[in-house]
């Protein structure tokens, strides 16, 4: 392999890098928790881009953290299994190039 070809391959990378982020953030995880006392959503890039707390849960400080902690949790553990599956997949599509491997 060349340097030409090194370096095609490295910008097709990058290029498939930038895609496959833009196509986690638009993704949108939703999760409840407390049996939907609370509600979070979160895009693939585990940004949060929505919230709901149940009034019920106002009075009970020490509840309603254990409830968004669960539901934070959990949206963390959708988004990076997600994302190992979106990277497994990008590899994939690149026809299994390894350009440490012999031609």
């Amino acid at each position: 392999m060349d340097f030409n070809d090194m370096s095609k391959m490295l910008e097709g990378m990058q290029e498939n890098a930038e895609k496959l982020k833009t196509e986690l953030a638009s993704k949108t995880f939703s999760v409840k928790s407390g049996g939907g006392l609370i509600e979070l959503s979160v895009n693939g890039n585990g940004e949060v881009v929505d919230l709901m707390i149940d009034e019920t849960t106002l009075s009970d400080k020490e509840m309603l953290q254990i409830l968004l902690i669960g539901a934070i949790n959990d949206a963390n553990k959708m988004v990076q299994q997600n994302q190992q599956s979106s990277a497994i997949g990008m590899l994939g599509s690149m026809g299994g190039m390894n350009p440490f491997g012999n031609k």
